[in-house]
């Protein structure tokens, strides 16, 4: 990116009509939200909210307003367009996409379903590689669509069981109907090997989880794996189609290009824990890929970009920017993705540095980078582990504020330096509940730059397996204080990161969990209740003999792991079989792992399939 003003990048964000840089307020109709996380620079930002302030919301009249049933599990963010007609009525329109393959079109004031479609049937979790399962029982749309208003048409990719096989599909669906436009396309992809060979893209080992990004007039998605499964097959990809006819583009990324490893294992995923690939001005496709080998001596800036952020060419023909933070080795030996997080752009800054990106991983380091040139660096902030996102504002001196989360808490970080720019601490919240992985992921509101109208709003994960709520925190950005808090959905399968992203838009609040969605606002009466909680089984059978185990690891020697169950009884699992299988996922010192096996007769577990599990033994099912 050149410089350039604000006005001009929040044009090609989506914002300018939101925001008046000059003037500091907003003057809104409706306000849409058509991408993950509002915008193309990923910013989570809402400048146009006139009606939620922290007085209005920390009144005793906000609460949940609707709910909203749905068919199953929901991993994206709803979508919100205004003004559409649908069956010959005009309505503001909530958009919502579960992992049954189902999109619903919901009237935004009523909760009233408006429409449903369904996109096939979807993968169950246990025919996933080694039934992985950190997903819900179902994988179908697991991605958030993306909205382009000035077709009309919702874009999604859909996973679907088809002849015993699992098959992924790209869609370009109607706003009006939700009945496809174009031909779905079956996705393909293959990519040239570092010894001459061609590796074909394999829908078995691979999962789409970023949320799509519609740039240059294509849709791009990253391509990631089930639980670090089938890693001897499966790496990550960045792929893309033209928008409306959904022809596949002649370029593509294959970020793991290495023939062999040494542990037979590939990877370098793009997942980030569902945030979405971004984009700037120019066009170009910025993204954050995770570990490969944890031998931790594979990384290679032309055959394997793993543990880095990376831009690409809009055309995905060329790389034109890598960043790969100096640990990588570390990171790739503990299984410590960088890429359990997004990237977000923001809008130009003051100073010799108008263009920084943000990127935060497993080991808690927010870079703050050069978005002009991302191998450099302008420091690591420490914000707490990030299965998580960053999110941006402009507060009403118009200085950028960065909104990252880490554990348990959510800090407010102001943008300083004219020559070298570095991040400040504002505020920082930290009473969000939070069970599983660090982090959680955060949007904005603000009427514009208007002192006193900015919120951050945040969802929790859940501390427990029953009720296995999720709640809705709304906190003022000046002073770290709580104005709101209360259950907001559900979240039963507690084997998996509930990555959910509140929707704000026109004075109310979205929040999609597991099958429902709900609606949050003034006015509340207080004796609304979210429906019942279903129970989610997500453990596989065993076979005969066969035990299952959830542990913390003390040690490893080779395949000899240490562990300590939740009673304080010290175990040995022999992980050769596991190893053996591509059954095995790196576990690490401190952190909890499922085993499942057969122990021989001096007691050892003889584990067939090694995996990781939430390090919070509340969440962790009986063994067996």
């Amino acid at each position: 990116m050149n410089r350039y003003s604000i006005a001009r990048e929040l044009a090609a964000a989506g914002l300018a009509a939101l925001l008046s840089v000059c003037g500091g307020g907003a003057a809104l109709a409706q306000v849409n939200v058509t991408t993950y996380h509002n915008d193309n620079l990923r910013t989570g930002w809402n400048p146009g909210e006139t009606i939620l302030t922290p007085q209005s919301v920390k009144k005793s009249s906000f609460g949940l307003l609707q709910t909203v049933t749905l068919d199953d599990q929901v991993d994206a963010q709803p979508l919100y367009v205004s003004g559409e007609t649908i069956n010959g009525s005009q309505h503001n329109v909530v958009y919502v996409a579960t992992e049954n393959n189902s999109v619903y079109a919901i009237d935004a004031q009523s909760g009233q379903v408006l429409l449903q479609n369904n996109f096939g049937k979807p993968v169950y979790y246990t025919n996933l590689p080694g039934g992985c399962n950190n997903n819900g029982p179902n994988v179908g749309i697991d991605s958030t669509p993306v909205i382009d208003p000035s077709s009309g048409t919702l874009y999604l990719i859909a996973y679907t069981w088809e002849k015993n096989a699992p098959v992924f599909r790209i869609h370009a669906v109607s706003l009006a109907t939700l009945a496809d436009t174009a031909t779905p396309v079956v996705i393909t992809a293959s990519g040239m090997l570092s010894n001459g060979t061609t590796y074909q893209f394999n829908p078995a080992a691979s999962r789409q989880r970023a949320a799509l990004l519609l740039a240059n007039g294509n849709v791009y998605a990253g391509f990631a794996s089930f639980c670090d499964e089938a890693a001897n097959e499966s790496r990550g990809w960045v792929l893309g189609w033209q928008g409306g006819t959904l022809a596949p583009l002649a370029a593509n990324k294959l970020n793991n290009r290495q023939a062999a490893s040494p542990d037979n294992f590939f990877l370098t995923s793009v997942w980030m824990s569902g945030y979405g690939l971004a984009a700037n001005s120019a066009g170009s496709v910025f993204f954050v890929t995770g570990n490969s080998d944890y031998s931790g001596h594979t990384y290679n800036k032309v055959t394997n970009i793993s543990e880095s952020a990376a831009e690409m060419s809009g055309d995905l023909s060329t790389e034109q920017g890598l960043f790969t933070p100096s640990n990588h080795v570390y990171l790739e030996t503990v299984d410590g993705d960088f890429g359990s997080g997004g990237l977000m752009l923001l809008p130009p800054q003051a100073g010799k540095f108008p263009d920084l990106a943000a990127a935060a991983g497993k080991d808690g380091n927010l870079y703050l980078l050069n978005a002009d040139n991302l191998g450099k660096e302008f420091g690591a902030f420490q914000i707490g582990g990030c299965w998580c996102g960053p999110s941006y504002y402009q507060d009403s001196n118009g200085t950028g504020r960065i909104v990252a989360s880490g554990g348990t808490s959510v800090g407010v970080w102001n943008v300083k330096g004219e020559k070298t720019p570095r991040l400040v601490l504002k505020s920082q919240f930290n009473g969000i509940a939070n069970g599983r992985n660090s982090g959680f992921f955060t949007s904005v509101s603000s009427n514009g730059t208007t002192a006193k109208t900015a919120v951050v709003w945040a969802v929790g994960r859940p501390t427990d397996s029953n009720p296995a709520t999720v709640d809705l925190y709304a906190i003022d950005p000046d002073n770290g204080t709580q104005l709101y808090s209360g259950a907001a959905g559900a979240w039963p399968n507690t084997g998996g990161d509930s990555n959910i992203v509140p929707t704000i838009a026109n004075g109310l609040v979205y929040v999609a969990s597991d099958q429902m969605l709900t609606i949050l606002g003034p006015g509340a009466s207080g004796k609304l209740a979210l429906p019942k909680i279903r129970h989610v089984d997500m453990r596989m059978p065993l076979a005969a003999g066969e035990h299952e185990i959830y542990a913390t690891m003390r040690s490893m020697k080779g395949t000899t792991l240490t562990v300590e169950k939740r009673d304080g009884q010290t175990l040995r699992l022999d992980a050769t079989d596991a190893k053996r299988l591509k059954r095995f996922a790196e576990p690490s010192v401190g952190h909890a792992l499922i085993a499942r096996g057969t122990f021989d007769k001096s007691g050892v577990l003889q584990a067939s399939i090694v995996l990781h599990a939430k390090d919070h033994s509340a969440l962790w099912p009986a063994d067996r």
